[in-house]
């Protein structure tokens, strides 16, 4: 059976604060019924300063949603390393694997977007050192015991409960982010399907002497809605698709490149593309993905059609992939 996944980013173009809540709230309902229905994973993701109100605080929701259920993992895919102050996060993810009974999964990686750093005032240059920094950091404070940081003798209380720490996984697409994965012994969570760089986690692991193991994307992994007449759903939505994948676009330049990637400027190139496809609950079955991501909010998309779109594929598809 696939793995079945439910992706929030909260984006609603020009909302004000109580569309922005009933969506909030819509968010949280949906990964209730999920929870309930069987699907794996919740997953969210971080950006700042952004004028459609991307999600900013992962952590935050991820708490919101293990207060919502009982069994869903979530998967914050990626948190900014570099943009956390590294004993605060240790606390916060400490507290959230004891809240959930360790179902927090936490990609660290270090962004693709400079205006980010500028925001908080924090060197771009200096990521790969302070992502350094931040990992060795929580790996220390989840022990309970005291260490040396930043020159002073620190300590981290509570304990999370997860042993040996709760899942955390370094996420990027560069020899740096794999090297930084295999000295700490941490898994490695490319952000694209790249064989070739976890053959070179995998060297640098027998390099350094260290235990790990690769979380590598399927080489299809498109983002889902599930509908009865997909070109009902294209004509009256396809702009909400288009906008996120745009988005995502204009925060790519050389080698910057981001999770999810389109080149598509029109809604028909976007459906021709694949990156965003809308299914029958028969095509979504026949799909034969490793992993089925539903993004049922995607891109502003009215919470009404982002529940017909999560149900049907609850009631319709799921039952029939042995779930």
């Amino acid at each position: 059976m696939p793995v079945t996944v439910v992706r929030f980013n909260l984006v609603e173009p020009g909302a004000g604060p109580a569309s922005l809540a009933a969506r909030y709230r819509a968010a949280l309902e949906m990964a209730a019924y999920a929870d309930d229905r069987g699907i794996d994973t919740v997953q969210t993701e971080e950006h700042h300063g952004v004028a459609d109100n991307w999600l900013p605080s992962p952590f935050a929701f991820a708490g919101a949603v293990f207060g919502a259920t009982r069994r869903i993992a979530v998967t914050v895919s990626a948190a900014i390393g570099p943009l956390y102050d590294p004993l605060r996060l240790a606390e916060e993810i400490a507290v959230l694997d004891l809240v959930s009974g360790g179902r927090l999964v936490t990609v660290a990686g270090i962004g693709y977007r400079p205006e980010e750093y500028a925001q908080f005032g924090v060197d771009w240059e200096r990521r790969g050192r302070l992502q350094d920094e931040l990992l060795e950091t929580l790996l220390k404070a989840w022990t309970g015991e005291e260490f040396s940081y930043r020159g002073r003798t620190v300590r981290v209380t509570p304990r999370p409960c997860s042993a040996p720490h709760p899942l955390l996984l370094v996420g990027g697409s560069s020899k740096a982010a794999a090297r930084r994965a295999a000295r700490l012994g941490l898994p490695f969570f490319p952000s694209a399907h790249l064989p070739e760089l976890a053959a070179y986690y995998k060297e640098r692991l027998a390099e350094y002497g260290t235990e790990g193991w690769t979380m590598m994307p399927a080489a299809e992994t498109p983002l889902l809605h599930v509908a009865e007449d997909p070109d009902r759903v294209w004509a009256a939505y396809g702009e909400h698709f288009l906008h996120e994948a745009r988005t995502y676009a204009s925060w790519q330049s050389g080698s910057i490149r981001s999770a999810v990637r389109s080149a598509a400027t029109t809604v028909d190139r976007l459906r021709a593309e694949g990156v965003y496809r809308v299914l029958t609950p028969d095509e979504c079955v026949a799909q034969g993905l490793d992993s089925l991501v539903l993004h049922p909010l995607a891109g502003g998309m009215p919470v009404d059609e982002g529940w017909r779109g999560l149900r049907l594929f609850c009631e319709d598809v799921l039952p029939r992939l042995g779930a």
